[in-house]
């Protein structure tokens, strides 16, 4: 098996140990939210209060000493608030840019289905184009521009469910998860006097992570790879219980996605078994079932096991 250059390796690893240090027994979600943001996707998490969900996206931006902001998502918050405005310069006599939140590297959008649709929809040209336009100018964000987002199933109360193509804008939707009982005893020790993410200090730059965004690109894949991705893309537009099926922008993840977890393994190829393991995360918050599989109890997680079940895997 050859081995790609061990540069991006080593910054990656160096990443995910280092936000381990703040988030006990949640390798596989570092994992999947390392891979998505080196990937140039956005992530969707989506858990109960208390889960560790901002304390992640903070301690990923300490360990590459990228620029953070939070934004809490609110009824009565404006997209004006988020993007930014045009204010009179006194001064000067004239108009000038005043940059909102989302001019940063990492932001972190807490309880997006807080904010109605017209906000919510502010993020949708930073996510997809990573510039945003105001009153015909357009602005460039930083080529690291990555939005994690947060929502709580438990409060359905003044909320606004994100639409479809607002879903289709991140690459991953994942959830975090309680901790097991060791770990968690664990985490009240940790915290007893204060919290290890103050502790935490960077052990990259955005340079770094600029190579290994580089790296990604040479690692290969096989036909055969490209048209089992088509295959289990193709079965979700097409299954009965399933009124709205994977986009190819969902295709584009599940490739791009797969020769990041690639990298991240240490591998110059992508397998079969990279693609599996971010099915899920990548295709689930995108299908939308019919009303009569609703009705019956199904899940998208359940019908894209099913999908996946009948799906030939090519040899690895």
């Amino acid at each position: 098996m050859l081995m790609v250059m061990s540069e991006p390796v080593k910054v990656i690893d160096s990443i995910a140990r280092n936000v381990k240090k703040a988030i006990l027994g949640k390798d596989e979600q570092i994992q999947l939210v390392l891979c998505c943001w080196l990937s140039g996707g956005h992530v969707l998490i989506e858990d109960s209060p208390g889960t560790g969900k901002t304390i992640l996206a903070r301690a990923i931006a300490k360990s590459c000493a990228t620029q953070f902001k939070r934004v809490q998502f609110t009824p009565d918050l404006l997209p004006s608030d988020i993007i930014g405005s045009y204010i009179l310069n006194q001064k000067e006599n004239k108009f000038q840019f005043i940059p909102g939140p989302l001019f940063t590297t990492i932001l972190l959008a807490d309880e997006i289905n807080r904010a109605t649709p017209r906000t919510q929809s502010a993020l949708l040209e930073s996510m997809a184009e990573g510039q945003i336009t105001v009153e015909g100018n357009s602005f460039p964000l930083n080529p690291l521009f990555f939005v994690m987002a947060t929502q709580n199933p438990i409060e359905q109360h003044g909320t606004f469910p994100l639409p479809e193509a607002q879903l289709d804008r991140f690459m991953m939707k994942i959830s975090m998860g309680y901790p097991k009982p060791d770990e968690e005893i664990q985490v009240v020790k940790d915290q007893n006097k204060s919290h290890p993410i103050n502790d935490l200090a960077a052990v990259e730059i955005e340079e770094d992570l600029r190579g290994v965004r580089l790296a990604i690109s040479n690692v290969a894949v096989n036909d055969k790879v490209y048209e089992y991705v088509m295959d289990l893309v193709g079965a979700t537009r097409r299954h009965p219980d399933i009124q709205l099926g994977a986009s190819s922008r969902a295709t584009i993840a599940l490739i791009r996605g797969a020769q990041t977890l690639a990298l991240m393994q240490g591998q110059d190829f992508v397998s079969p078994s990279h693609v599996y393991k971010l099915l899920g995360p990548i295709l689930t918050h995108r299908l939308m079932l019919t009303p009569e599989a609703r009705i019956s109890g199904k899940t998208a997680a359940a019908v894209l096991e099913s999908i996946i079940k009948e799906s030939r895997v090519p040899l690895e």
